[in-house]
């Protein structure tokens, strides 16, 4: 695997690590967000360390991702029904 150093900043702490060219700006867009996100519960929120301003960041955004997931999940169930649906009346007319 071709993959390329890269540090990003967290709560004003360096995080070195090696990711393929094509992740970099996934990466680096998702350490903005929770620093950003981090950095806003500390404004809101009384806190004893920066590590429980990581752990609400955590929790928040794997609620979001369950919740997602979740949707897509029955969506998908939502649309295989459905294609069943179509595909058994495509079948009905073709009988005919």
């Amino acid at each position: 695997m071709n993959e390329l150093p890269a540090t990003v900043y967290i709560l004003d702490r360096p995080y070195k690590l090696k990711v393929r060219p094509d992740d970099e700006h996934f990466l680096r867009k998702a350490a903005e967000s929770i620093d950003s996100q981090a950095r806003s519960y500390g404004k809101m929120y009384a806190y004893n360390d920066r590590q429980d301003l990581l752990a609400m960041v955590a929790l928040t955004q794997i609620t979001q991702l369950l919740e997602l997931q979740d949707r897509l999940q029955y969506k998908d169930t939502k649309l295989a029904s459905r294609l069943t649906d179509i595909n058994e009346l495509l079948d009905t007319k073709v009988k005919l």
